[in-house]
């Protein structure tokens, strides 16, 4: 089976989202780093790949229209932290990149903690750190 897993996403401008993702902490793909058509980057321990393509570029992979992401969300990308202040900084980092919080830091059901950002092109992320320890048992 599969041995790798990428996310492709359509943005408006590769240039802003690029540098948004590598101003929220995102490990740029050395490889695409100068591509004018996309911008990849790696993401978490097992290094899942995140592509960025502009939206005609994009749709021309889908053969369908970009998602409204003002009228609705088309996926919920998730984001584990290693402690509630991690999702602080990523929180504010995030904000101070452009992004706008649909979810403020905070403590949900006594062993998370998280927050939630929709990125330049209106993608929502959230960050999550859940101390399972705490965690009620069924």
């Amino acid at each position: 089976m599969a041995k790798e897993f990428w996310v492709n996403l359509p943005v408006k401008e590769i240039s802003k989202s690029r540098a948004f993702f590598k101003a929220i902490g995102f490990t740029e793909n050395a490889q695409f780093s100068e591509n004018p058509t996309m911008a990849s980057f790696f993401l978490g321990d097992k290094n899942v790949v995140v592509n960025f393509f502009p939206e005609d570029l994009f749709k021309s992979f889908s053969n369908t229209e970009i998602a409204d992401t003002t009228k609705g969300t088309e996926a919920l990308f998730s984001i584990d932290a290693q402690s509630p202040a991690e999702v602080d900084e990523v929180a504010n980092k995030a904000v101070a990149a452009g992004a706008k919080l649909y979810a403020n830091p905070g403590e949900k059901d006594g062993w998370m903690y998280g927050c939630g950002f929709s990125d330049l092109d209106g993608h929502r992320w959230n960050v999550l750190y859940m101390d399972f320890s705490k965690m009620p048992k069924q």
